[in-house]
């Protein structure tokens, strides 16, 4: 260290040589052989390693969230939690990442965008990718064969990241799934319901849920003439016919993956029909499909769907979409997928998509990928894309200048005149300890009017001043901040009549 101090001395004793120098308007070379020697100071100095300047970002396809951000998320959380448990979910959690080995080969194409981790120390893992497989490793690990779970936590994706339309590489899944052997059709069409009401209640707009079942797509794959080997690369293709056009997917199909022209011409015929329980009647009729086992019983089970969708009144909600792939591998049922619809321009024309805010479908073979005999447990669910949620909800909060409370504070403990710190202390503990919501500022003697103005910034409703006078009498002066309006309340009905004003002040997040 001593060698480094000498040098940074020799450094600026050689830096103010140079500044002298210029100021006195020395011959341009004696400054240049000058120069010379400081540059080579310097290098022999080297970096210094505490000082490195580096930028402060956050990780691409991540982000912070402000306080008014998180009130926003946790709103939007309450209302599906409270979902969930409505239908009798209980609660689980997993780690972040699991072994390496438990998530390959169950995603499909995306499998490239697993997050592997290092060795660590002889186990290979990786980051979870999404909440499903975890879960049906747990049901494996615990030889459950009967649960109705929900589990909300984040899972990480190494996607190209588009922000504004709520895709990270780090986001928060909210699942919902039935594991157990059951009747068919009845947890599908609770799922489907569940779906229903939470974006009803968020009042994100009008919505639409496509479904179809992974039979029909295989059964529709094989009367088409598409090799077996191939089911799974074409049925991602025809996944992305809500991003791009069908000439783009056929010319996928043919060019890239080598499919004949004329089998993508069948399968075209196909994926563009969309409609009700009408077209389920009309495919079981259906020359080609009425001949394919796996079909017949897709189209079976979805008839049976309608029926009840029908019970639980939400078939305007549901259409019958053929062109639905859901990529994941797992999937061997019922698919689905919400998405929210833009008004339509003209008459006539399609509702326009912008973009999917739920998705599901029935895996019954993925649990028993994990059990050492086999044994599978048919399993079904749903996942709430929240990231995409929050956007369309924050954007609509930008645009309406809607002002959000990001705490829950009842009401601000405050003092009318100075040296009365220690009363303030006794009176926000006393209301602590009663449950109620209270804050106070950080200085011994605050004006009256700053603490006025901290409630209106914060959106607190209402303020217990106390006084000289106030103590006296035993009473507590509660102020409406809205109203300004004023009454005395006895001390000991402080916290009754605190509960019975905010109570009738719920906390508004979202229209």
């Amino acid at each position: 260290m001593a060698g480094r101090a000498a040098l940074e001395e020799a450094v600026r004793l050689q830096g103010e040589r140079v500044r002298g120098l210029k100021q006195q308007k020395a011959g341009a070379e004696l400054i240049e052989e000058e120069v010379s020697k400081l540059l080579k100071l310097k290098a022999e100095l080297g970096p210094d390693e505490g000082k490195q300047k580096f930028v402060l970002k956050t990780p691409k396809g991540t982000r912070d969230y402000s306080p008014r951000q998180m009130a926003v998320r946790e709103k939007v959380f309450d209302v599906i939690i409270s979902c969930f448990k409505r239908h009798g979910a209980e609660v689980i959690d997993t780690p972040v990442f699991e072994l390496k080995e438990t998530l390959t080969g169950k995603y499909g194409e995306d499998s490239k965008l697993i997050y592997d981790l290092k060795d660590q120390g002889g186990e290979l893992l990786a980051l979870r990718y999404d909440l499903t497989v975890p879960f049906a490793r747990y049901l494996a690990m615990n030889k459950l064969t009967n649960i109705k779970r929900y589990h909300i936590a984040k899972v990480y994706r190494r996607d190209n990241p588009a922000m504004t339309r709520g895709r990270y590489r780090e986001f928060y899944q909210c699942d919902f799934d039935i594991a157990g052997q059951f009747d068919p059709m009845i947890p599908d069409a609770e799922c489907l319901k569940i779906i229903c009401e939470i974006l009803s209640t968020l009042q994100l707009g009008d919505f639409q849920i496509k479904v179809n079942d992974r039979r029909i797509l295989d059964g529709m794959f094989n009367v088409c003439g598409v090799p077996d080997s191939k089911f799974r690369t074409i049925c991602s293709s025809v996944d992305k016919l809500d991003k791009m056009s069908w000439e783009d997917v056929k010319n996928e199909m043919v060019e890239e993956k080598g499919l004949a022209p004329e089998v993508a011409d069948h399968i075209g015929a196909y994926v563009k029909q969309h409609g009700g329980v009408s077209l389920v009647e009309q495919l079981l009729q259906d020359p080609k499909l009425s001949q394919n086992k796996q079909a017949q019983e897709g189209l079976r089970d979805l008839k049976l769907l309608f029926e009840y969708l029908t019970l639980f009144g939400i078939t305007e909600k549901i259409s019958f979409d053929l062109s639905l792939a859901r990529g994941l591998d797992y999937y061997t049922g019922v698919i689905y997928e919400a998405v929210l619809l833009q008004t339509t321009a003209r008459q006539g024309e399609e509702p326009l998509g912008v973009g999917s805010v739920a998705a599901g479908g029935r895996y019954d073979g993925l649990v028993g990928m994990f059990d050492p005999k086999g044994r599978k447990v048919p399993c079904v669910g749903l996942s709430v894309g929240v990231e995409r949620i929050f956007s369309i909800v924050e954007q609509r909060m930008e645009a309406s200048e809607e002002k959000v409370r990001t705490t829950e504070t009842q009401v601000l403990v405050a003092a009318a005149q100075k040296k009365l710190l220690e009363e303030r202390l006794k009176l926000v503990a006393e209301l602590w300890d009663r449950g109620i919501k209270a804050e106070l500022l950080y200085k011994k003697n605050p004006k009256l009017l700053t603490q006025l103005q901290y409630c209106e910034e914060t959106g607190i409703p209402l303020v217990a001043i106390i006084g000289e006078q106030e103590l006296k009498d035993g009473v507590v002066k509660l102020r409406s901040v809205a109203s300004r309006e004023e009454v005395d309340v006895r001390k000991e009905n402080l916290v009754e009549e605190i509960r019975r004003r905010t109570s009738q002040h719920p906390l508004h997040l979202l229209n």
